[in-house]
């Protein structure tokens, strides 16, 4: 086992596409920030508390986000969710797809100088498994073995097609990391475009360009991204020039930023949907009628038209329509009468309140609306909005009854959400059935493509009419960024690319 260290600044983020995004071009003048070639972005709607990619601990998001710039990946999706090299240059499958062999670039080496090589990689994937963090789930039974220092083989108990989309959550580490590595990523050894420069949690991460990257060191001369939760300062930010870019911006506030000249506005279709987990495992949500009749309570359609006119759009899925698997479901129509009718005849205990909880206060003004929907037919809920790291713990621990998330697909594959998070095993909802664990199985092990996604749509059928949530929107991200930034890739689910991003008198 090895470890490398740099001495000096070491890596971090490699900011992840996770959804469909777009290239951004831009130009005019800029300010002294910019003239130093300096890259500020703000972000409120994730906060950066945790910058080790495999941990379970803390928003899972902010890890993303910071995870994609710092890490490579064997391979990561472009604009269209396309698998594309990174780390590897190739990969392909064995006969009956149960073992992948992928091929990395030749001369790999991490931002400290040292070699990257496969054996990093296998330990990369060893300390995922070990951590058990939110994504090991993708790979049980999987095992890595380095054939030589550019050849890794990924073998599965069973055939997994969807083995290279599911690696995207693979970040590649040197050899050595250990799982409890807190004083490590101070500052980490990087295999990404970036090295981290300085770090405060839940504040501001701030990078450089990785010398060693692979595909040549970034631009610009500096890239930090700052956690600004409140949408006023963080528009005020942009506007000064204090900031270069934010994304999150809430939609009635998008009309008078396009009217600024010196701003450029666009929102980018996910592969995220609004996702509303109820906890099966609660007594008075044990029961599918019930968990529907909730449903049937909230009026989405008017709810999405008012507070997200320009980047929400109803959901027909428990996945959205970008992902490999989505298929489109009967619609759960409004119907408060209905709703209070069933719950009555289900003997549901109208005085104990729900624990409704969520991470971001971005997303407070959408539950404030499903929590009053719920009170006109006599359904309390109490709203815990929770610091992010507890969100994940308690996420983990089930202390819920109905959890909200923006919930993405990893790689664009059904795999990777509906294959990770519903089966019994899972243990992430309190929801747990036979029929559609045996439908994710053969989903998860055909190699025929059509069969997959035939499959996949049988246990989307299931999820919906189970009402294993609530799925009621599919969101678009929006971001807002001054002119004198540009090349930089846009992200749908808030994970933009700096690596070829410039600014203006760079």
């Amino acid at each position: 086992m090895r470890i490398n260290r740099s001495s000096g600044v070491a890596g971090l983020l490699a900011l992840a596409l996770t959804l469909p995004a777009c290239s951004i071009g831009g130009g005019g003048g800029g300010d002294a920030q910019s003239a130093a070639g300096q890259a500020v972005v703000a972000s409120g709607t994730f906060v950066i508390d945790n910058i080790d990619p495999g941990s379970a601990q803390g928003g899972s998001a902010g890890k993303e986000l910071a995870g994609q710039q710092i890490y490579g990946r064997l391979a990561k999706p472009d604009a269209t969710g396309k698998l594309v090299p990174d780390l590897a240059e190739s990969w392909k499958p064995n006969a009956d797809v149960t073992s992948w062999d992928f091929t990395l670039r030749g001369g790999l080496k991490f931002s400290d100088g040292s070699p990257l090589t496969a054996e990093d990689v296998v330990a990369s994937f060893d300390r995922l498994i070990q951590i058990n963090g939110p994504y090991a789930a993708n790979y049980k039974g999987v095992t890595a073995k380095a054939g030589s220092d550019t050849t890794v083989t990924f073998t599965a108990p069973a055939p997994d097609p969807a083995l290279p989309s599911k690696l995207t959550t693979l970040f590649v580490l040197p050899s050595g990391v250990p799982a409890d590595g807190a004083s490590y990523f101070a500052r980490p050894v990087a295999s990404g475009p970036f090295m981290v420069e300085s770090f405060r949690p839940s504040a501001e991460l701030k990078m450089v360009p990785n010398p060693n990257y692979w595909g040549g060191a970034p631009k610009v001369r500096s890239l930090t991204i700052r956690s600004i939760p409140d949408v006023a300062a963080k528009l005020a930010a942009l506007k000064t020039g204090e900031v270069d870019v934010v994304w999150g911006v809430p939609d009635d506030q998008i009309p008078s930023l396009r009217s600024d000249s010196s701003l450029k506005v666009e929102a980018v279709p996910s592969n995220g949907n609004f996702t509303m987990w109820f906890n099966s495992g609660t007594p008075a949500l044990k029961e599918a009628d019930v968990r529907r009749a909730l449903w049937q309570a909230v009026d989405f359609q008017t709810i999405i038209k008012q507070l997200y006119p320009v980047t929400g759009q109803p959901a027909d899925s428990p996945l959205a329509p970008t992902v490999f698997g989505y298929a489109p479901q009967a619609p759960v129509a409004y119907d408060p009468d209905a709703a209070k009718k069933a719950l009555q005849e289900a003997g549901y205990p109208f005085d104990q309140p729900l624990r409704l909880q969520f991470g971001q206060a971005s997303f407070k003004p959408f539950l404030q609306a499903v929590v009053s929907s719920w009170a006109k037919i006599g359904v309390k809920a109490d709203l815990l909005q929770k610091e992010q790291a507890v969100f994940i713990e308690d996420l983990l621990a089930m202390k819920w009854d109905v959890n909200f998330q923006l919930l993405g697909t990893a790689g664009y594959d059904a795999a990777t959400n509906l294959g990770r998070l519903y089966p019994c095993a899972a243990k992430r909802n309190g929801y747990c059935n036979p029929d559609l664990d045996k439908v994710l199985a053969q989903a998860g092990s055909a190699a025929d493509r059509e069969q997959r996604a035939e499959l996949y749509a049988q246990a989307s059928k299931i999820i919906w009419d189970d009402a294993v949530g609530m799925f009621p929107m599919t969101s678009k991200v929006s971001y807002v960024w001054n002119k004198n930034l540009s090349g930089f890739t846009l992200d749908a689910l808030g994970y933009p690319d700096f690596s070829q991003a410039t600014v203006s008198g760079s």
